[in-house]
C-alpha cells in the first residue's frame, strides 16, 4: 500500500494513464481508416528528429526534444502521403520505406550525438524503448493539456471524422474535404505518438496506438462506445502497468504497459460477446446440434 503514496508512482501511473486514454481514442480512428501502421512509422521517424534536435542545440530538455521528434513525425507522415498520392506505391510499401530510411538515418544521428563530450547524461538512448519512470511532473502536465486539446479537436470534428471513416465518398460529396479531413486525423496521430515516445519508446508506442482500439472493437459497433472502451482499456493499462513495474524490480515500465494491454485485447478477442472467438465456436457448435436434432427428428417413421 505505500506504494499508492509514493510521488514517482502517482506521477508516473497519471502521466501513463493520460497517454493510454488519448492512444485510445486516437487509435480508434487510426483502425477504421485501415491505417493502424501509420503509427508504427511515425514513431519510428520521430528518431532523427529527437537526434538532430540534441545535435543543433545541444541541449537534453524534453520539450527540445519532444519538438524535433514532432517535426520529424510531421515530415515522415506528410512524404508517405505525398508517396502515396503521387505515384503508384502502395500505403504499406510507403510505410516501410519511409519508416525504414528514417530509423536508419536516426540511428546513425543517434550514434553521432553520443560520441558528443556532453551527450553522457543527454538520455538519448532512452527513446528507443522509453523510460516511464524518469516522467517528470512537467512532463505529465504537458501530456495531460495536449490530451485535453486531442480530445477537445475530436468532439469538434465528432460528426466529420465518423462520416469520413465509414463512407468516404458520401462525406466527399456532402462538401468536407477529404485532404483535411484526412491532415488533422494523421497530424493527431502525430501528435499522440511523439507524447508517448518518452515513455514507451518508438519501438512499442505503435502498440499503445492500436491494441486498446482492436480490442474495444471485438465489444460493439458503436463508435462513441468503441471510443469510451479503447479509452478505458488505454488508461487501465497505464495504471496497471506502472502498478506492476513500481512493485516489481527492474521491471520496465513501458513494456509491461503494453503487455497489460495486449493481454486485455487478448481476453477481448477470446470471449467478447459478439465477436469473441469461444462465442463463436458455441454457436456453431450450437447450430451443428441443433441442424443435427432436425434432421433426426425428420428421419423419425411415423
Amino acid at each position: 500500500m505505500n506504494i499508492l503514496s509514493d510521488h514517482t508512482f502517482l506521477t508516473v501511473a497519471a502521466g501513463s494513464a493520460a497517454l493510454g486514454m488519448i492512444s485510445g481514442v486516437i487509435g480508434s480512428f487510426a483502425v477504421l481508416r485501415k491505417q493502424s501502421l501509420l503509427g508504427d512509422g511515425v514513431s519510428h521517424a520521430a528518431l532523427p528528429g529527437v537526434a538532430a534536435a540534441f545535435l543543433i542545440t545541444g541541449v537534453k530538455s524534453s520539450g527540445v526534444l519532444l519538438l524535433g521528434a514532432l517535426l520529424s513525425g510531421l515530415l515522415a507522415a506528410l512524404l508517405i502521403s505525398v508517396i502515396v498520392k503521387y505515384s503508384k506505391v502502395k500505403f504499406d510499401a510507403a510505410l516501410a520505406a519511409v519508416m525504414s530510411g528514417f530509423f536508419g538515418l536516426g540511428t546513425v544521428l543517434l550514434t553521432c550525438a553520443q560520441k558528443l563530450p556532453n551527450a553522457a547524461q543527454s538520455g538519448l538512448s532512452t527513446f528507443i524503448y522509453g523510460q516511464a519512470s524518469a516522467m517528470l511532473t512537467s512532463d505529465v502536465v504537458l501530456i495531460s493539456v495536449l490530451s485535453a486539446v486531442l480530445l477537445i479537436l475530436t468532439l469538434l470534428f465528432w460528426k466529420e471524422f465518423k462520416l469520413f471513416c465509414f463512407d468516404r465518398d458520401f462525406a466527399v460529396q456532402s462538401g468536407f474535404s477529404e485532404k483535411k479531413l484526412s491532415l488533422l486525423l494523421s497530424f493527431m496521430t502525430v501528435v499522440t505518438v511523439i507524447l508517448g515516445i518518452q515513455t514507451v519508446g518508438v519501438v512499442l508506442m505503435s502498440a499503445m496506438l492500436i491494441i486498446p482500439a482492436a480490442a474495444a472493437r471485438q465489444w460493439s459497433d458503436r463508435l462513441y462506445v468503441n471510443i469510451m472502451l479503447a479509452a478505458f482499456f488505454g488508461g487501465f493499462s497505464g495504471v496497471f502497468g506502472a502498478l506492476i513495474s513500481g512493485l516489481g524490480e527492474g521491471a520496465p515500465t513501458g513494456p509491461v504497459i503494453v503487455i497489460t494491454a495486449s493481454v486485455i485485447a487478448a481476453l477481448s478477442l477470446l470471449f467478447a460477446p459478439k465477436r469473441g472467438i469461444v462465442n463463436k465456436i458455441l454457436q456453431r457448435k450450437i447450430s451443428r446440434l441443433r441442424l443435427t436434432v432436425t434432421v433426426k427428428g425428420g428421419n423419425k417413421k411415423p
